[in-house]
């Protein structure tokens, strides 16, 4: 399959800023990964310079192999660091942080996915500082003992992401995952929570149609989802997929007009727009300071 040809207007500085090296030395001191790095995200100079990062828990190799993602796939044949939730909870108090995400990679081969670890971790950051703390969680399977103890270690926003339309998703992400489990997952999260803060991600540029993008946001609103962010996918190696379309800044406005449209209470669309994205993160932690505050759309870059 060809790939679409990059458009001019789609670049991004990677300027390294004095808050960017900081971080990054903290982070590298401490044994700790980053989605960050592990995909390859557009945003870091940005967000590392504003003094945020997304945190990669249980290691950089995952039991997945969904063909957008650049985390390595295997068997991690090893058990989990136990000490990784405080050196976390460290790197977070030294930083200053008010505002941080946990992402994990998926450990199919643990009885619970990993759940556990994860609690631990939200509970470490808790008990050392008041940080507003956004957990981006796998589906564990739909396992809804796994998904209780991530709501029970008190995460602010429940994040998990759908990724890309129905019909794209065999083809997209691993067999392992499905769109309807995706779904069942975070209605479970906003239902189970008591109506925390519910988050998730759409990717386009993999041959979606419009209309498809649109019956996802409806499909993810029925579910209960309250913050959606919609960015351009970018081909990390030629081992994965290919881009089918660059989205135009236009069509990411027209996105963005949908997803107010259909009631999300934050949205963030525009090419270069992760499911951790700073500004979104700023927003989300206004609501969840400012309860009741009414959403707004986040522009993209």
């Amino acid at each position: 399959m060809i790939e679409a040809r990059k458009p001019e207007w789609l670049k991004v500085s990677m300027e390294a800023t004095e808050g960017y090296s900081q971080l990054r030395s903290r982070l590298r001191g401490l044994h700790l990964h980053t989605i960050c790095e592990e995909a390859r995200c557009p945003n870091i100079s940005e967000c590392w310079g504003g003094g945020t990062a997304t945190v990669l828990l249980m290691g950089d190799v995952c039991t997945r192999g969904c063909r957008f993602c650049a985390v390595k796939t295997a068997n991690p044949k090893r058990i989990l660091d136990r000490e990784e939730p405080e050196r976390v909870a460290s790197a977070v108090r030294e930083s200053g942080l008010t505002y941080v995400v946990l992402t994990s990679v998926d450990r199919d081969d643990l009885a619970d996915g990993g759940a556990a670890h994860i609690a631990r971790t939200v509970t470490a950051i808790k008990h050392s500082s008041s940080v507003t703390v956004e957990v981006l969680m796998p589906d564990f399977r739909g396992n809804r003992d796994s998904l209780d103890a991530v709501i029970a270690s008190g995460a602010e926003v429940l994040a998990h992401n759908i990724e890309t339309v129905r019909r794209l998703t065999p083809s997209v992400r691993d067999r392992r995952a499905g769109y309807d489990q995706s779904l069942s997952v975070l209605g479970y999260l906003k239902e189970a929570s008591g109506g925390r803060i519910t988050k998730t991600s759409i990717m386009v540029g993999l041959g979606e149609e419009f209309g498809e993008v649109v019956e996802t946001m409806r499909d993810l609103r029925a579910a209960g989802v309250d913050a959606i962010t919609i960015g351009q996918y970018l081909r990390p190696t030629v081992r994965h997929l290919p881009v089918i379309d660059f989205i135009s800044p236009e069509t990411f406005g027209r996105y963005a007009a949908e997803a107010r449209h259909a009631g999300f209470r934050m949205v963030a669309s525009g090419p270069f727009v992760r499911s951790s994205y700073r500004a979104g993160e700023l927003y989300l932690e206004g609501l969840v300071r400012n309860a009741g505050l009414p959403g707004k759309a986040v522009p993209g870059i």
